[in-house]
This record gives structure tokens, sequence and C-alpha cells, in this order.
């Protein structure tokens, strides 16, 4: 018997310092991903970005800059492959930050750090994260 595919909603951010560096954030210990994660009922899809990214790395001033166009992928799961159970829809923004120090507050987010955005896509785990950061490396 197949198991039906649940349909999510997420939302995150591309989080810049003042030194252009990106912040990325370490999932369940064993991937790499941008800081995302569902967006809850009656939330809006902004106020879950800003959520995720204060949860994930504990920066709370944050200055929009703009929204990009969402994408879907797989979720990951523990052992860090695709999870194929849920497929999320992600929408993503851009932000700036003056915060430099990370205190990520989410248990299954232990560990937040600042990339060179040059490595940021060889860093991130799932393939489609990769693809969309590709897709837009030239904006940010």
């Amino acid at each position: 018997m197949t198991q039906e595919t649940q349909h999510t909603s997420s939302a995150g951010g591309i989080v810049l310092n003042k030194d252009k560096k990106v912040l990325v954030v370490s999932q369940n210990g064993n991937s790499w991903s941008l800081p995302k994660g569902k967006i809850d009922e009656g939330e809006e899809k902004l106020e879950a970005a800003t959520r995720e990214i204060y949860e994930e790395s504990g920066i709370k001033n944050l200055k929009l800059i703009k929204e990009f166009k969402g994408y879907e992928r797989y979720k990951i799961g523990l052992d860090g492959g695709e999870d194929k159970s849920e497929l999320k829809k992600i929408y993503m923004y851009l932000f700036e930050t003056e915060e430099m120090e990370l205190n990520p507050i989410d248990p299954a987010n232990p560990e937040a750090r600042w990339v060179h955005k040059e490595n940021v896509a060889a860093l991130l785990t799932h393939q489609k994260d990769k693809e969309f950061f590709l897709s837009i490396i030239n904006e940010i």
C-alpha cells in the first residue's frame, strides 16, 4: 500500500549580514539548509519566515529586501535523504541584518553559521535547495 504524500507550506529566508555572508542552519545535525519551516495555521508567510529564522539562528532584527518565487521539494528525512511522505511548497524572502551572533533556539536545528555566498550551494544538502539558491545568487 502506497503512502499518500502530504502537502505542506513552509517559509524562510536568505539572510545576509553586513559582510554579505549568508546564514545556513544544520537540520537534525546531519544536513544543511537555508533557515525555514512550516507555516503555522493562521500565520502569514512573512511572519512564518521571520519566526523560523529567529528559532533557527536567534536573529530578530531583519530588514526585508524582497520576496522570491517559491519552489517545491520533498522534506529531508532523519537520514538526510528525501522523505517522499511530505511535499513542501517553500516561500523564500531576502533579508539583511546587522546581527552577527548566532544562537539557535530550536533543538532540531542545533547549529547555524555565516557562509560566503559562493560556498552556500555546495553546503546545502537538498538538491532543490541548491538549485533554488543558484537560481537567485545573482540577486543577492
